[in-house]
């Protein structure tokens, strides 16, 4: 064979093993578009089987997809139950889910979740999972969201939820905490690790609940609307409640305030301050009457602490 044959019949084979190269190429790409376009990823076994006994995954099947129409269809997303096989670590494939309002996945053991797909959501419950932060901005619908007892200590994405009426973050570990959202109505934040915590972006607050946090101080005069406020166990020296009327019940026992003036707080009907070893008289005003009081053994109501 001549050099010019033998170069002839490399080219060839070069173009056709090419061909062959490129067309394994695009039926490979052709598997992952149908993969993407028909079917959803499900890599955790225990979801999948909880999708499955709850007939969300109509193929029947344990292997790792699901059919997309079939999480389109679904609009209330409970995995609360125990799978066959243990707790759900992986929630990839929940993005497919894009029309429901409802998650709820307590219990489990999650340490991440993306659910920037999942826009309609107005109610997320996440409690006793090991979730450390949570983006929420693309969740702008919530009304509801509970992530009690987990490992949180950031979420972002608050201030675009404006339908946003109850947050509970407690038994977290928050350090500091800023919320910035005029619609939130109720939030719990006990149990942390909180030494500084601002409510003044959120002026509709009406309960508020700080127990068991590391907190010397609290500026609470941008809430106005403020019932209920719970920051038992911390460490306070002292509270500024002329700027919340409404204030119904105030539980702050086991701190370590000097004095206190309740006198401006006329809807009062339980007042909590025992076990304050400093805080021997609660200024009130004259003809005040607070139905619940509870003190201890050294402390009294008066209308001249002086």
């Amino acid at each position: 064979m001549t050099i010019r044959k033998m170069a002839n019949t490399c080219f060839a084979l070069a173009c056709i093993f090419s061909l062959a190269l490129l067309g394994s190429c695009s039926n490979d790409n052709a598997d992952d578009n149908l993969v993407n376009d028909q079917y959803l990823l499900i890599p955790d076994n225990h979801f999948e089987q909880l999708l499955i006994d709850q007939g969300i995954d109509t193929d029947g099947t344990l292997n790792g997809q699901m059919l997309r129409e079939d999480a389109e269809k679904v609009e209330r997303l409970d995995i609360n139950l125990n799978s066959h096989f243990g707790d759900i670590e992986d929630l990839t494939g929940v993005e497919g889910f894009v029309n429901i309002t409802f998650l709820s996945a307590i219990g489990q053991n999650l340490q991440e979740i993306d659910l920037s797909s999942n826009t309609k959501l107005d109610t997320l419950y996440l409690q006793n999972n090991n979730l450390k932060t949570i983006d929420l901005s693309k969740n702008t619908r919530l009304i509801l969201v509970n992530v009690l007892q987990n490992e949180v200590n950031t979420v972002s994405g608050l201030e675009q939820a404006t339908r946003l009426k109850f947050l509970n973050l407690s038994y977290n570990y928050f350090e500091g905490f800023s919320i910035t959202n005029e619609s939130l109505e109720h939030l719990l934040i006990s149990n942390n690790l909180l030494t500084s915590f601002s409510s003044s972006g959120a002026p509709n607050l009406k309960s508020i609940l700080l127990t068991t946090n590391q907190l010397g101080s609290v500026d609470l005069s941008s809430n106005p609307s403020l019932e209920t406020l719970v920051i038992s166990d911390n460490s306070l020296e002292g509270i500024h409640l002329a700027d919340n009327p409404n204030l119904q019940y105030f539980y702050a026992s086991s701190n370590m305030m000097t004095q206190l003036d309740v006198s401006q707080n006329p809807a009062l009907i339980d007042l909590r301050v025992d076990r304050n070893p400093n805080l021997s008289c609660i200024k009130i005003k004259s003809g005040q009457e607070i139905p619940t009081v509870t003190l201890s053994e050294y402390q009294k109501l008066n209308e001249d602490c002086e």
